[in-house]
């Protein structure tokens, strides 16, 4: 006897084609592409009916694949009912449906299940189960659970499994427990691969790579114990030659070991040579990796518009972003709109960042926090600040600090002091603790505005209140807000007690100030001490010119322009750039490197010469 399934697809209004399965073969017969795979609900239940019609839904096989699709579809309830509608349950029933609400982030419900799991009389936990339950107390982030679960482990005498040991030290470094995690490995009595992958992979996220004398000693006693690096263990380290500290590079090696070692790197190693390149400002040596994958997806391509953001190159990171799209078809995603939408911000880009907004509420990605938050940045940077408090104002995102200090510090760019310190006030009214940043973005807009007396309360409750330890750019906004209003000595005297060595921000801020105020003794002062610091900044240089120009001490001015000379310093210029039709272009002072340079300085000394005849004839009358 024939039966068949009709399967509804939307794409493009077509219909896959009617399939016709035997009865006998059915047990065989494999639905996830049709239905797992195409994450639609209507196919899973078409499914579900038809598994019911023939009597089939209380086989453990159906079941299983059945709670599997329900899950993968965020359909818990159902793969639950599922779940309860067999009788008799087997292990994997059991695992598929605990997997299931691990997988959608209901951790209490799957300890729950598990503890139903432990009372039954049929089928006891295996080493899946324990496996699965280490992941879901990794993300719980619940030490007390994390070790309730490796007890029951040690009870049950499963400790002996490699696959579940290193389960374990993946949560226990997950958490932030690096002690017991290598208890764990100590205790292990058979390690691989992959145990050693654990290991080096908890030392590089919790020490956050400040400690990477001990992850390359583990590198070493791998290879001592007899185990050879892969290509996963060098994906690993990738992301901490970016803080190597030591004078070799460790980033090339790795990347000579996965040339040699390697039939060459897949995707995965791909996007983190990229990223590692990236972050160290080789930004030649990430195109030519990305040039040589063989298949480019969209976490390679996501990886180098976020390396030629990183490395000032927005409009580089524009070009790639529609070459993604437009070249090999690929639709961004949530991490690839995060990567873009600075390049927009930094160019002034407000229709494609528009675009960029537009596309994230058809996808529905509009009310993850964020991307609200990159909107908001890149609307303020783009001068839109009405589009950027819309979307701070929007409801269908949970504002976290970073969406109220982003907001903040919009205000403070735009020159609105006020707004800035009402919407930190408000801030503190709901309840949400300011942190660093916050503080930064507050005084920042105090200091453009002149606010001084509100920029020093809330600089006091930050740290007074709200135990914020004092930054660097804490005090540079502190100093530069005292000195823009004047308070020349005040801010020095802040600048003394200061509990930290003030570092060139500082400086600078109280240069700037003195310069504008005229005081000639403090701009000698921070011009020194600048230039004791930073003796290669070529701005510092710059600053000492135009000092020493502003008493007409030509000689003086003619010695600091040679010694730039001679140590071959330059001070990068101004730009500006304007888009038109699509098309970024970027002037620099003084230049002619413009298709169209004639007529844009013809038009510039046209304007200048009308400046010049209608001149402002003030009303005495009236006055």
């Amino acid at each position: 006897m024939f039966f068949s399934f009709f399967f509804l697809r939307r794409k493009a209004s077509s219909l896959l084609p009617q399939i016709f399965i035997s009865a006998s073969d059915f047990s065989s017969f494999s639905f996830d592409h049709l239905t797992i795979n195409h994450h639609s609900p209507n196919l899973i239940k078409q499914t579900h009916a038809r598994i019911c019609l023939h009597g089939l839904h209380l086989e453990s096989f159906f079941a299983t694949k059945l709670i599997s699709a329900y899950s993968a579809c965020g359909y818990q309830d159902d793969s639950r009912a599922v779940f309860e509608s067999v009788p008799i349950k087997n292990v994997y029933l059991w695992n598929t449906t605990i997997t299931g609400y691990v997988k959608n982030r209901l951790y209490n419900q799957s300890f729950f299940l598990f503890n139903q799991m432990n009372i039954s009389t049929h089928d006891s936990p295996d080493d899946f189960t324990f496996s699965i339950l280490a992941k879901a107390s990794s993300a719980m982030g619940d030490l007390l659970v994390a070790k309730s679960v490796h007890g029951k482990c040690i009870r049950v005498g499963y400790m002996s499994d490699t696959v579940l040991a290193n389960s374990l030290l993946s949560m226990y470094a997950a958490i932030g427990q690096f002690m017991d995690a290598s208890l764990v490995f100590d205790e292990m009595p058979q390690r691989n691969v992959s145990s050693w992958n654990a290991l080096i992979a908890g030392y590089t996220s919790i020490s956050h790579c400040n400690h990477n004398n001990y992850v390359w000693d583990c590198i070493k006693r791998m290879q001592i114990d007899g185990f050879k690096p892969n290509a996963y263990t060098a994906s690993t380290l990738l992301p901490c030659c970016e803080h190597d500290n030591n004078k070799s590079d460790r980033g090339k090696e790795l990347h000579c070991y996965i040339v040699k070692n390697t039939t060459g790197y897949d995707d995965h190693t791909g996007c983190c040579l990229i990223d590692m390149y990236s972050r160290t400002n080789r930004i030649k040596l990430a195109r030519r990796i990305f040039d040589r994958l063989k298949q480019r997806n969209v976490f390679a391509w996501t990886a180098m518009v976020n390396g030629s953001v990183l490395n000032g190159e927005p409009g580089e990171a524009i070009v790639l972003f529609r070459e993604m799209q437009f070249l090999d078809g690929i639709e961004p995603n949530r991490v690839s709109l995060l990567s873009i939408l600075p390049a927009f911000g930094s160019q002034s880009g407000l229709m494609g960042g528009r675009q960029i907004h537009g596309y994230a509420f058809r996808r529905q990605l509009n009310h993850e926090p964020p991307l609200s938050n990159a909107l908001i940045d890149m609307y303020s940077k783009c001068g839109s600040l009405i589009h950027a408090r819309l979307v701070f104002d929007n409801g269908s995102f949970s504002k976290d600090t970073i969406s109220w200090s982003t907001m903040i510090s919009a205000y403070g760019l735009h020159g609105k002091g006020e707004e800035a310190v009402d919407l930190y006030y408000t801030m503190i009214r709901f309840g949400i603790k300011p942190d660093k940043v916050t503080i930064v973005g507050v005084l920042s807009a105090c200091g453009r505005t002149g606010l001084v007396n509100e920029g020093l309360n809330i600089y006091k409750s930050g740290v007074n209140e709200f135990g914020i330890e004092p930054t660097m750019e804490m005090c540079a906004c502190m100093v530069n807000m005292l000195s823009q209003s004047g308070q020349l000595d005040r801010a020095l005297e802040f600048i003394q007690g200061m509990g930290m060595e003030p570092g060139p921000s500082v400086w600078g801020a109280l240069l700037s100030g003195s310069v504008i105020h005229g005081n000639v003794n403090l701009q000698d002062l921070a011009i020194k001490i600048l230039m004791k610091i930073e003796p290669e900044n070529p701005s510092n240089y710059v600053s000492l010119s135009n000092i020493h120009a502003s008493s007409k001490r030509w000689d003086v001015v003619a010695n600091v322009r040679s010694v730039m000379k001679e140590r071959k310093m330059r001070k990068l210029p101004g730009c500006s750039w304007i888009d038109v039709n699509n098309k970024t272009h970027s002037f620099y002072v003084a230049d002619i490197a413009h298709t169209c340079s004639n007529l844009i300085y013809e038009m510039v000394g046209d304007i200048a010469s009308g400046m010049k005849v209608i001149q402002y004839v003030p009303d005495l009358e009236n006055s």
